[in-house]
């Protein structure tokens, strides 16, 4: 909780205290009556005054109108989430539908992967500014016990210095035995900028939390009682897991901030000729753990009888040094430079009849490189690229874009990125209380080449094509157990043991993607569809061929525009393909052979509605299993969620 408190003073001139005083009241009275309508209410800015900036200076602003896409991202990640399955709880991982390589980076991450879907990175992160305060909140029920909630605050403090605060909670019990997750998310943001107009500030701390219980999965018996869609165990709490006795845990926090200053200001309406010196600070300390009381069978042998405990940290401290030439006819020019400072590691070393297993990577990092942007009417161009001046880790991309506006309902726009960087830190090091969880290897690096073209039209559709290709793909997989064990009661082996696995051919993928809504008085037809091939590696890297969704809905106004309506079916399917496990012990997909997923549909009855500023959502979920019954998966082991009533709301309020 945080309160502010403001006051003003004036000083009085002796022997003028009333005309003063008569002046100042008259300029008050006058201000009131200009911001009073005829029915004497106060008038509220307009929507477009309540600025949202990205950290690329994008600008948007708030938006409080229901629309089918409000309904796509009306879920956990706030997010839409065509292209993931998610799991039977909320907060669990999701299973890929398809790809996005348009992500770069210098430096390895952390791993631990799955965790990572309700992260705020960087580009997550939001600044505003505001005429008046602005508050939202975000309410959504889970499955069984807990809510997920979101409340968000911005003001202004002044015209040039703005503050913004939010917390995200999630908790939900979940359906099957262990699986309880529960999330904390804290943001805290502030941006400004100076009276002179030469110093600009951007800053955000971010601390996060994401628990989960672990089960395993259905045991082979379980499995085969779920397929058959056994009455008896409808009741989902029935079904025998794995494990009751397991948690994995990441913890995040970041400090980050992006400050300029213009040492040479050019000209105030157009910028010309201007010169900026800027830097970018980012401390990023990450934590990952796996608790579990027994071992189980599935995971191999392990150095501990009971309590096996598995901790990881990882701390990266970036700075960046910038400078920026701004020209309106050669265009924009930066140089930059960076220093990263990484630490990844255990607090034990293991010492193995086959060699030592090391317990961390640290060093530093130098790397150079430069930005170009040039806009030309509708035309707009940008590059960045960046190399690392290093020997243990080299590294470096390129990105570039290219875009051009038609006209006010057609834009197009191409990119092109060329990534080199070293796996993330567990494919490299990993230590666990599991025999088979240890391991130090020496990957090269990871080389991707994405082209990109994107149409977005309101006449034609939105339809986007990309084609991947990648070289050293590293991933988890599985191996041969030289001494399998299996269990007699349920079924489990220990047959096949994941590894961290580097590929030695190509990766090839094509995506193409396209969306349209058709409108017919208040009707509409909203449609999605993805076509992916891979062309070259398909036995390590894996996706449905075909994934569609489709709306048909009713929407408008009711009782004389008090109440704004809008109810439909949502219809979603996807080809069956070999979907990669699950692994908790890493946090992190494996890639699998044995089993198929098998493509399913599901239909969503939804009823939303908008009030003044709040947005009302209901929705029966997975309704057709109702009288079908339900034995569908999200990944191998992991069944997909059976029919839910679930509902919740947005409201927006300004002050």
């Amino acid at each position: 909780m945080i309160s502010f408190q403001s006051f003003s003073q004036f000083e009085v001139q002796k022997g003028s205290k009333s005309a003063s005083t008569s002046n100042s009241n008259t300029t008050l009275r006058t201000n009131e009556a200009k911001s009073k309508s005829n029915n004497g209410k106060k008038e509220k800015p307009p929507i477009e005054d309540y600025k949202i900036i990205s950290i690329e200076n994008d600008t948007t602003y708030v938006d409080t109108t229901l629309t089918i896409n409000k309904d796509y991202k009306f879920n956990y990640l706030r997010k839409d989430n065509f292209e993931l399955l998610p799991f039977s709880n909320v907060g669990q991982p999701y299973t890929n539908l398809a790809w996005n390589f348009d992500e770069i980076d210098l430096l390895p991450d952390i791993g631990a992967t799955t965790k990572h879907y309700g992260v705020y990175n960087v580009e997550d992160i939001y600044y505003y500014n505001v005429p008046t305060p602005l508050t939202e909140l975000f309410f959504k029920t889970t499955f069984e016990q807990g809510q997920n909630v979101d409340a968000f605050f911005t003001s202004n403090i002044s015209p040039r210095l703005n503050f913004s605060i939010a917390y995200r909670g999630l908790r939900s019990l979940g359906k099957y035995q262990n699986i309880l997750a529960s999330q904390g998310a804290f943001r805290f943001g502030v941006s400004y900028q100076s009276k002179n107009d030469r110093y600009y500030l951007r800053t955000h701390f971010v601390s996060q939390d994401i628990n989960n219980q672990e089960n395993g999965g259905l045991t082979p018996k379980a499995n085969t009682l779920y397929q058959n869609k056994d009455d008896e165990f409808s009741d989902r709490s029935l079904l025998e897991v794995n494990f009751e006795d397991a948690e994995n845990e990441l913890f995040l926090k970041r400090f980050y901030l992006d400050h300029y200053y213009k040492v040479v200001k050019g000209n105030d309406s157009t910028q010309n000729n201007q010169i900026r010196i800027g830097h970018t600070l980012n401390f990023t300390d990450k934590e990952f753990w796996y608790k579990q009381t027994d071992p189980f069978l599935g995971y191999g042998d392990s150095y501990q009888n009971s309590e096996l405990s598995d901790e990881v940290e990882y701390q990266r401290v970036s700075n960046l040094l910038y400078a920026q030439y701004r020209n309106n006819l050669l265009g924009d020019f930066t140089f930059q430079v960076k220093h990263s400072n990484y630490n990844y590691g255990y607090q034990r070393k293991l010492i193995l009849d086959s060699g030592v297993i090391p317990n961390r990577i640290k060093g530093d990092v130098f790397s150079v490189g430069g930005r170009y942007q040039k806009q030309i009417g509708g035309f707009k161009l940008s590059g960045d690229v960046m190399v690392n001046l290093s020997d243990e880790f080299s590294g470096n991309y390129l990105k570039a874009n290219a875009s051009y506006k038609l006209d006010e309902e057609n834009k197009v726009d191409a990119s092109l990125v060329v990534n080199s960087s070293a796996p993330n830190f567990n494919y490299l090091l990993f230590q666990s209380d599991y025999e088979n969880y240890n391991w130090s290897n020496n990957f090269d690096n990871i080389q991707k080449q994405d082209l990109s073209v994107n149409l977005n039209s309101k006449k034609i559709a939105n339809i986007s094509a990309s084609l991947t290709q990648i070289n050293n793909f590293t991933y988890f997989g599985l191996k041969d157990n030289p001494n399998p064990e299996v269990d007699e009661d349920t079924g489990v082996s220990s047959a096949k043991l994941v590894t961290p696995l580097q590929y030695d051919g190509n990766i090839g993928y094509l995506k193409l993607k396209a969306d349209k809504e058709f409108c017919y008085s208040s009707f509409a037809f909203n449609s999605t569809i993805m076509y992916q091939n891979v062309f070259s590696g398909e036995e390590v890297f894996k996706v449905p061929d075909f994934v569609t969704r489709n709306s048909l809905y009713y929407e408008d106004f009711w009782f004389d525009k008090a109440l704004y309506l809008q109810t439909g079916i949502t219809y979603n399917y996807f080809t069956s393909f070999y979907a990669n496990g699950y692994d908790p012990v890493l946090a992190e997909s494996y890639v699998q052979n044995s089993t198929e997923l098998e493509g399913f549909h599901r239909f969503d009855f939804f009823f939303n509605a908008k009030v003044d500023q709040a947005r009302i959502f209901f929705k029966l979920e997975n309704f057709t299993t109702i009288l079908l019954g339900n034995n569908h998966y999200s990944a191998p082991s992991q069944p997909y969620r059976d029919f839910s009533i679930r509902f919740g709301i947005v409201w927006d309020f300004f002050l």
